[in-house]
């Protein structure tokens, strides 16, 4: 019987979450079988459950290692003695580099989340409600210290966020800027349309 082949520092398990993570991406979670993620390690279906119970804890594990890096940052950033507005950039750059560098993962996090069950998706949301709602506060702590402009923060937070989720089609691109560009040229786009 076949081997799941690790490189250095992963483990069996990590390679079957990032292969999972591309699947979920190609065929969604509720599309995409267990046995498509045998076939996409390279083992038979029987020998996953060797390390992972379910399709669904795989799921679970991928929306929560991603919201908890996403919150660690989110930690770091905020206890920065620096302007709102650097925070902002900061914080942005940090969601366009994990959504080049860690595209399938993140991808998942962002779309597949619905399919978590009970407690894991009420968790799962309420995780996404106050990350939101701490970056609105960001963005208010600058409208209030005159770098950012007068606008409502739940919005521009959904727009920011939108906006670096449509790095999906950067990656369909068959001619597309360099990741260093593209990064740039959103935060350019962004940060430039919050600053007074």
């Amino acid at each position: 019987m076949a081997r799941i082949k690790t490189e250095k520092n992963t483990t069996r398990k990590d390679v079957i979450v990032s292969k999972a993570a591309i699947l979920f991406r190609e065929k969604g979670f509720k599309a995409a079988s267990m046995r498509d993620l045998a076939e996409s390690v390279g083992v038979e279906a029987a020998s996953l459950y060797n390390h992972i119970k379910s399709k669904t804890e795989l799921l679970h594990e991928l929306c929560f290692s991603v919201a908890n890096r996403f919150l660690q940052k989110l930690d770091e950033i905020e206890s920065e003695q620096i302007p709102a507005i650097q925070k902002i950039e900061k914080i942005l750059r940090f969601h366009i580099v994990e959504m080049v560098n860690n595209y399938e993962e993140v991808y998942v996090s962002d779309r597949e989340w619905k399919h978590l069950n009970d407690p894991y998706l009420s968790n799962f949301q309420n995780q996404r409600r106050i990350y939101r709602k701490r970056l609105a506060a960001i963005i208010e702590t600058g409208i209030k210290n005159k770098e950012i402009k007068p606008i409502d923060a739940p919005t521009a937070v959904l727009i920011l966020l939108h906006a670096i989720s449509g790095i999906e089609s950067w990656h369909r691109s068959k001619q597309k800027i360099t990741a260093a560009a593209l990064e740039e040229n959103m935060v350019t786009i962004l940060v430039g349309g919050l600053t007074i």
